[in-house]
């Protein structure tokens, strides 16, 4: 790899990372199903609230005063283009609740989260169960549009070994992907969208660059959705 390339690699890696630092517009279900719009900031510094549970900042406008928010304390949570789950730890967290990613939001879900332990792909992992996944108010969004797609690995985190992808209907019964179930998972998952699983079978994608993947089964998806219109 040359050098101007890992400049470039370096450089779109450290505006992720401190976009992820940044105040992001979003809003939050708290444990009552209450949505509460504002502003929230994704890896904050700081001593956590709860011992061992994940959080993360939340204002209600721009000089309000930043509360930091439980993962115990909410159901689901949005900032920027990126909706956030509570899930229990199954060994690829340091905490015992933490949120994960819904990196697309279907029938049969992908969540990410980030990884400290196992390789990409899961290996040995075991989710735990999984808490406050968004049913009813609060469900599963895609964001409200602004910002960018953050992905966890790598975003803001100490001690990350990159991001873990999870399948399921919910966070109570995700399961780590492997590199050696990947096609027949996705193919399950994407089945609605025929074009999506051809591309699969071609090899075409993995786990190292899933994001291309399921960006190209939204737009399948969009597409359908506005021929219906």
């Amino acid at each position: 790899m040359n050098k101007r390339l890992l400049l470039i690699l370096s450089f779109i890696t450290a505006v992720i990372s401190a976009q992820a630092q940044k105040w992001q517009p979003g809003y939050f279900y708290d444990v009552k199903g209450t949505k509460n719009v504002g502003l929230i900031r994704l890896f904050p510094s700081g001593r956590a609230p709860i011992k061992d549970e994940a959080f993360f900042e939340y204002k209600e406008f721009d000089k309000a005063t930043a509360i930091k928010i439980s993962a115990s304390d909410t159901r689901s949570f949005v900032a920027g283009r990126d909706s956030f789950v509570v899930a229990a730890n199954g060994g690829w967290s340091p905490y015992e609740l933490d949120f994960v990613r819904v990196a697309l939001n279907a029938p049969l879900r992908i969540f990410q989260a980030q990884g400290y332990g196992g390789d990409n792909g899961g290996g040995s992992i075991i989710p735990g169960v999984g808490i406050g996944v968004g049913g009813g108010t609060g469900g599963f969004g895609g964001g409200i549009g602004g910002g960018i797609s953050i992905p966890l690995g790598g975003g803001g985190r100490g001690g990350s070994k990159g991001s873990i992808y999870f399948y399921g209907s919910n966070t109570a019964n995700m399961r780590p992907i492997s590199n050696q179930e990947f096609i027949d998972i996705l193919s399950e998952v994407m089945a609605d969208e025929p074009d999506a699983v051809e591309q699969l079978k071609t090899n075409k994608y993995n786990l190292g660059n899933i994001e291309k993947l399921i960006a190209y089964y939204n737009k399948l998806a969009g597409s359908h959705k506005s021929e219906s219109q």
